[in-house]
């Protein structure tokens, strides 16, 4: 089986290290509802037992005005984005030294896990610590959104209650400081991304010529290939290391002749050991894992140290970038339907079309005869007249720069041909396509966005015995900005990191980022719907629950936006 364990998935267990999600398709205990189920939830760190009562309360908090994080969506369907604004001066403030913090309802462990936060982000709290069940430290509350916020009235405005054994007040913490970095939501992938290629190890430290000797042995046959390899090497990708530098890559194989020494984080000098985020790292030697063949890690950091490229993981390890092909993540995405146009400036309205086959033809009327002429851009989206036409056995579309276009190697997109209740009473909801491979995004009964998508791979199979998507109409009930998923099925092991924007419906099936193919527009996932990282990331900030500023999950059922599956 793949496994799929959310973030959040019981009220007694709050996870200290990251933890999984099955991969797509499986049925995950506890999910439908939001954050509580009553599924174990197996982690890399250590689990905080309960003994929380679940009678007991915290008064009611009025939040001061300083609660003004900035815009609750930070991200339209445009792609723009705005910064969250910075809190006033004297805002008391909160710090999270834990990977994954539980954002309870109330102060109490055992009361509705309301959202989740990730190590280091810092948030807005109130001047006063709160007494409950299940967390002897205290709790704090912190800002959910605030009345300026876009996401006022679209999930929870009050906040959530934080256990101070997972945050604190002391922003110098080592571990606060360290994952200072947080996703970048401006970016159509909030890390930098690698998959691993040749396996090798992770340590706590910059690993000394002993530690890479002992740890490393076959290093030199490594490099040789890394050398060379224009997939996976040091030909391949390297400013997509740089991310947020500023600065162009060095060459590689300078470097690493000239033994370079740069960007070393300062928390890391003079032999240091990673702050201890991942529940491995305090190890007497400096190796305390394995990357392996298939693996996808996110990075906030890299820096040379004597020669070699080394990436600084989200829990805060260090592994050699050499052993990572870098992810850039697909170009493709969606468009804004009514607002954006195509190549010929003919505003893409219903109907349109999407180019879904490589090497798609222009059709063009000689005569009485149709030839085939000028080629179309894979994937392009094309805006239709509505004017069909039956020749060689095939239907063809009229585009309005004039040429036409076949259902071979593309596919049309028409509004609804009937609306159904939650579109005629206002509610955004997806309509999601299997045998096309669409999703259409409205607003009511108006089309705001539409793209490819790749649904499980098995297309109309049965979601029980294939990995193909379930059908039905469910509502979004959990979000995570980042999760990470893993299969231990033979043959098909593999592990991916934080895969970003992630939008759970119906037990195990999600909405999510894939960085690891560009393929959108056939069937390809395990059962969940892969989106292209930039429609993933629009469209988790369209959809309900929202995800409050500076948070990393949130979750709220019955509510969500609908998510409508069909043939």
């Amino acid at each position: 089986m793949y496994r799929r364990l959310p973030l959040l998935v019981a009220p007694a267990v709050l996870l200290a290290g990251p933890a999984f999600l099955l991969a797509c398709g499986s049925k995950g205990a506890g999910v439908d509802g939001g954050l509580d189920g009553a599924a174990s939830v197996s982690t890399l760190g250590s689990a905080v037992p309960t003994t929380a009562s679940p009678t007991a309360t915290a008064p009611v908090v009025e939040r001061p005005a300083a609660f003004a994080p900035g815009a609750g969506a930070p991200v339209d369907l445009s792609g723009a984005s705005l910064p969250f604004a910075s809190y006033p001066d004297g805002t008391p403030t909160v710090g999270v030294k834990v990977m994954e913090a539980a954002v309870y309802q109330k102060a109490d462990r055992s009361s509705p896990r309301v959202g989740t936060l990730r190590a280091g982000a810092i948030l807005a709290t109130t001047d006063r610590k709160f007494s409950g069940p299940g967390c002897a430290e205290g709790y704090m509350h912190i800002a959910g959104f605030s009345a300026g916020d876009k996401g006022i009235g679209r999930g929870d405005t009050e906040g959530g209650y934080v256990c101070l054994a997972d945050a604190t007040l002391d922003l110098k913490d080592p571990i606060v400081a360290a994952s200072s970095r947080q996703p970048d939501l401006a970016s159509r992938l909030p890390y930098m991304y690698g998959t691993c290629k040749r396996g090798g190890p992770l340590y706590n430290r910059i690993p000394t010529d002993d530690d890479v000797k002992a740890f490393e042995p076959h290093l030199d046959e490594h490099l040789a290939k890394w050398k060379v390899d224009e997939e996976f090497g040091a030909p391949y990708g390297q400013d997509l290391w740089q991310r947020w530098k500023g600065t162009p890559a060095p060459d590689p194989l300078k470097a690493l002749t000239d033994k370079l020494t740069s960007d070393t984080p300062a928390w890391l000098a003079n032999g240091a050991r990673v702050p201890n985020l991942s529940g491995t790292a305090n190890a007497a030697v400096a190796k305390i894992g394995d990357v392996y063949a298939k693996n996808g890690l996110s990075f906030v950091d890299t820096f040379f140290e004597r020669g070699r490229r080394l990436a600084v993981t989200t829990d805060l390890r260090i592994v050699p970038a050499d052993r990572f092909r870098p992810i850039k993540g697909s170009d493709f995405h969606g468009i804004r339907i009514g607002v954006d146009v195509d190549a010929s400036g003919a505003t893409l309205s219903f109907p349109f079309a999407f180019v879904k086959g490589k090497g798609a033809k222009q059709w063009v009327e000689k005569g009485k005869k149709l030839v085939q002429e000028g080629d179309i851009p894979w994937r392009s989206a094309l805006a239709l007249t509505g004017k069909t036409r039956k020749f060689d056995g095939k239907f063809l579309w009229e585009t309005k720069a004039g040429y036409w276009i076949d259902e071979k190697t593309s596919v049309r997109l028409d509004p609804a041909k009937k609306w159904p209740k939650w579109a005629n009473e206002g509610e955004k909801w997806l309509d999601v396509n299997i045998s096309k491979q669409t999703l259409i995004a409205y607003e009511g009964t108006k089309g705001a966005y539409a793209t490819l998508v790749s649904s499980g791979e098995a297309g109309l199979g049965d979601p029980e015995t294939s990995k193909s998507t379930k059908r039905g109409i469910f509502r979004i009930h959990t979000k995570y900005v980042t999760a990470t998923m893993d299969s231990n099925i033979v043959g098909e092991e593999f592990e991916l990191r934080d895969v970003p924007y992630v939008q759970y419906f119906e037990g195990g099936y999600a909405l999510h980022a894939a960085y690891w193919h560009d393929v959108f527009g056939m069937p390809k996932s395990h059962g969940c719907i892969n989106l292209a990282p930039e429609d993933a990331r629009r469209l988790f900030f369209f959809t309900d629950p929202p995800v409050p500023p500076r948070w990393h999950g949130a979750s709220k059922p019955l509510t969500g936006t609908v998510v409508f599956i069909h043939p």
